[in-house]
């Protein structure tokens, strides 16, 4: 590691001991929070998951009426087919193929093709900076740029075994923000051509991109899809839309698998959050007693301070001062403390009180570092 990453760690480090713990302990309730938010919510939408009754496609209308006033929930498993797949009238009709869409890297039929274009950036150590090997961990999303498209074509899920004599059900994604499972078809790397503009980027120790990586995912016909979402029938077809409450909409996994994965994962989001919440309440606690034992340590020692002074000015009042006495900074009060370490004897001990106290302190004759003063008696 760098000495400019080193010193970086440092900095986090101090500023996270800080206060004793305090700024750590506050880091750790936020996150701490946070995975109690999302445990609610996971749990939740297990719940709602668990409770959602599982229905062959077939069987759909069986549930659901016509114009009914609130949908359901419902898990239904099928294969995806195009839209285009029937006619207008509901009849199985030939397979058309101008409804469908084909990857670049594939030859496979599609409903849904995902590109991404992502630019791949590298760190390198210019004359003018460093390599910011922490930086580039913790602020990694600063250095890429990414650009993505999706296109769509309407499509439908049917059941492999009843498939075309039983109906289907339309799926509709407006408005749904969970991630398609997706199959990554297309994968390439391309270099960049180093331009004179990538020159004056190596000479400013800035990133500077060297590949384009190009993927292309797509959601493949016949597919088989776990669709969890609102049912409903609209204008005498089924229909089912995402809910915004559940994690997922569209899954490879089925039912089971889907409870078990969000099952595993409340645990660890409720456990994460006991530890995480105890650990910080204790660091919290212990940084409260400590800073409050601290502010009564140093409000007894002012107190203390300040009648040692008003003690000092009383017993100073009225004596008279021999020549060259004379305190240095006041001028009006026999010298009477001695600085440590350099021993000279140049100021009364109020004066010599706020000297100790200062930011700085440093002896008003030689400027040597002061670490305390002492009275000095005469015999």
């Amino acid at each position: 590691m760098s000495s400019r990453n080193r010193e970086l760690a440092a900095a986090i480090g101090r500023l996270a001991a800080s206060c004793d713990g305090a700024i750590l302990g506050l880091a750790l309730a936020a996150v701490a929070t946070a995975s109690w938010v999302k445990y609610f919510a996971t749990s939740a939408a297990l719940g709602r998951i668990k409770a959602a009754p599982s229905a062959s496609i077939s069987g759909l209308r069986s549930i659901l009426s016509d114009g009914e006033e609130e949908p359901i929930l419902v898990v239904v498993r099928g294969r995806v087919q195009p839209t285009s797949a029937i006619e207008a009238h509901g009849i199985w009709g030939p397979f058309k193929r101008e409804g469908v869409l084909t990857p670049h890297g594939s030859d496979e039929s599609a409903v849904a093709i995902l590109s991404t274009q992502t630019c791949l950036y590298n760190e390198w150590k210019g004359m003018l900076s460093w390599s910011l090997d922490l930086q580039s961990i913790l602020f990694r999303t600063t250095k890429e740029q990414k650009s993505s498209s999706l296109r769509l074509v309407p499509f439908i899920l049917v059941e492999d075994s009843a498939w075309p004599n039983s109906g289907y059900v339309h799926v509709n994604l407006d408005g749904s923000t969970q991630p398609l499972p997706l199959t990554t078809v297309y994968h390439e790397l391309h270099p960049i051509q180093a331009t004179p503009l990538t020159f004056f980027q190596v000479m400013l120790g800035s990133g500077y991109p060297v590949a384009l990586l190009n993927e292309e995912k797509i959601l493949p016909i016949g597919k088989e899809v776990t669709a969890i979402g609102i049912c409903s029938i609209r204008n005498g077809a089924i229909e089912i839309k995402s809910s915004k409450d559940l994690p997922c909409f569209l899954a490879d996994m089925t039912k089971d698998e889907i409870v078990t994965e969000l099952n595993f994962n409340a645990r660890i989001l409720f456990w994460g959050g006991v530890l995480l919440g105890t650990l910080s309440v204790g660091i919290l606690c212990y940084a409260i007693v400590r800073n409050l034992w601290r502010w009564k340590e140093w409000r007894l020692r002012r107190q203390i301070e300040d009648l040692e002074e008003a003690i000092v000015e009383n017993s100073s009042e009225g004596e008279d001062v021999p020549d060259g006495q004379l305190c240095v900074i006041c001028l009006t009060t026999q010298r009477r403390s001695a600085f440590i370490p350099c021993g000279h004897l140049v100021c009364c001990p109020p004066c010599a009180m706020h000297v100790a106290r200062d930011r700085s302190p440093k002896c008003p004759v030689c400027r040597q570092t002061v670490r305390s003063s002492i009275r000095i008696y005469d015999s």
